[in-house]
Parts: C-alpha cells; sequence; structure tokens
C-alpha cells in the first residue's frame, strides 16, 4: 500500500526537497520527473500514466452513456453537456472539415477530442498532476488510429492507384517536376502526418507541465527554506502565485491541444474522401 500511495504522489521533484532536508540545493524538474514507478511494484508495468488512461476511459464511457440514457426534449444538465459536446464537434469539427459525410465521423471525433481532453486535464487534477499525454507512447496510438482511419478511407474511395497516384503526381504540373513532388507529397502524407499529430500534443503536454512543475517547486523550495529571507519569502509567493495563473494557462492549452488534434484528423480525413487530395 505504502508503494502505491507513493507512486500516486505529487511528481518525484515536488516531495524531493522535503526527503533532503534543511539546506539542500534546488533541484529543477527534468525529464526524470515524468518517469513513475509501478503502483504495485517498483518495476511493474502498470504506472500512474497507465491508471490515468484508463481512469479516463472509463470516465469518457460513463460520461456519454449516462448523457445519453435517458434522453428528453428538455435535456437536463447532463443530457446538455453531452450534446454540447458532441454538437461542437459535430458541427465546427466534422461538418466544416470534413462536409456532408462528417455525419459518419462525428461520434468518433467526439470521442477522440473528449479522451485527449481528459487524459490533458488529468495534468492539473489533484492527486493525478500528470497529462498522460506527455508519455509519448499514448499519442502515437491515437495518432496510428487517425492514420490508419484517412489511409484506409482514401484508398476505399479512390482505390489504391489512384489514391496515391493522385497524391504524387497532381494534376497540372510539368513532368520534370514530380521527381521531386512526389517524394515529398508521399512523405509528408504518409509519414509526416502521424508524426505531427504524435509530436505536437507530446510536446505541449510536456512542456506545459514541465513549466508549472518547476513553478511549483521553486515556490515549495524557498518557502520551505528560506522564507525568512528578504527575498526568499515573496519571490516564493510570487512563484506560488504565478503557479496558479499558469494553472488557468494550461487549462486552456490542453483543451486546445485536444481540439487541434481532433480538427487536424478531419481535416486528413475531409482530404481523403475529396475527389481531388
Amino acid at each position: 500500500m505504502s508503494t502505491l500511495l507513493a507512486a500516486l504522489a505529487a511528481p518525484p521533484v515536488l516531495v524531493r526537497h522535503l526527503a533532503n532536508g534543511e539546506g539542500s540545493t534546488f533541484e529543477a524538474p527534468t525529464k526524470n520527473d515524468f518517469d513513475f514507478p509501478g503502483l504495485f511494484s517498483q518495476n511493474g508495468w502498470f504506472t500512474k500514466p497507465i491508471l490515468i488512461v484508463v481512469l479516463m476511459s472509463i470516465v469518457c464511457f460513463a460520461f456519454y452513456f449516462a448523457a445519453a440514457r435517458n434522453a428528453k426534449v428538455v435535456p437536463g444538465r447532463l443530457q446538455f453537456a453531452g450534446e454540447s459536446v458532441y454538437g461542437f464537434i459535430r458541427n465546427d469539427v466534422a461538418l466544416d472539415a470534413i462536409g456532408h459525410q462528417g455525419l459518419r465521423f462525428a461520434p468518433y471525433l467526439a470521442t477522440l477530442f473528449s479522451f485527449i481532453a481528459l487524459n490533458n486535464v488529468a495534468g492539473i487534477v489533484p492527486l493525478l498532476q500528470i497529462p498522460s499525454t506527455s508519455h509519448i507512447a499514448f499519442p502515437l496510438v491515437l495518432a496510428v488510429f487517425s492514420w490508419a482511419l484517412f489511409l484506409f478511407l482514401g484508398i476505399k474511395h479512390h482505390g489504391p492507384v489512384a489514391y496515391f497516384r493522385d497524391m504524387m503526381f497532381p494534376k497540372g504540373i510539368p513532368w520534370p517536376v514530380y521527381i521531386l513532388l512526389a517524394p515529398i507529397e508521399f512523405f509528408s502524407t504518409v509519414i509526416v502526418r502521424p508524426l505531427t499529430l504524435m509530436l505536437r500534443l507530446t510536446f505541449n503536454m510536456f512542456a506545459g507541465h514541465l513549466v508549472l512543475v518547476l513553478f511549483i517547486s521553486a515556490a515549495d523550495y524557498l518557502l520551505l527554506h528560506y522564507s525568512n529571507t528578504a527575498v526568499g519569502a515573496p519571490v516564493g509567493v510570487l512563484s506560488l502565485l504565478l503557479s496558479f495563473v499558469l494553472t488557468g494557462f494550461e487549462a486552456f492549452v490542453q483543451l486546445l491541444q485536444a481540439y487541434v488534434f481532433t480538427l487536424l484528423t478531419a481535416l486528413y480525413i475531409g482530404g481523403a474522401l475529396a475527389d481531388e487530395h
């Protein structure tokens, strides 16, 4: 049980100064603060980020299930919340980016947005305090799903030969240009798209959480070790106040990145289904 409680605690940098004792030097947060031991054993595979993914999967399912379970003409609060999220993704993402065929993909896109948003926001939830999407494996899986979907749809809609031909050899371009253009188009569509989806989400969550932890750990260190000095106390309080401001900003970025990932997925699907892509 003690191992489980330690693994669920704040990132290591936030408690390291307490363990080091009075007079210890400040240790800035690093990438090591994103590594967590197993919840049931030190080297176990079931770590805190995996627990967050499982919890947020359950929350996402429970939210939409409860919102749609007893749907009424005049919605209650939960039904209204579910319909608002779904309606936003359906109207402002699926239909705008894909067109009339977007209705087919609205459930997937709404689920994708909700799941990413929940896992991002976990970074500012007490006890959780880490966005699981800051670990590259989770955005990678989501990016592969989106990549496989738009490639499958493009090949199914156009046929494999026509899909890659139109992608690599667009009409109206002098043939010598194809020597350079064809590999660039193939690389950017098939390789770069899933990579950018993955890296954009991962790096934004990683960097945002690292900055937030830096301000919190600095406030913790200054108020713990230098609260009786003329500089330590005010700077520590300022760092603490800024951490609250950054928490609000981080929440905005977390929701924005969920929207960007979903919007780009919709744009890629729309491009795969377009007559010319």
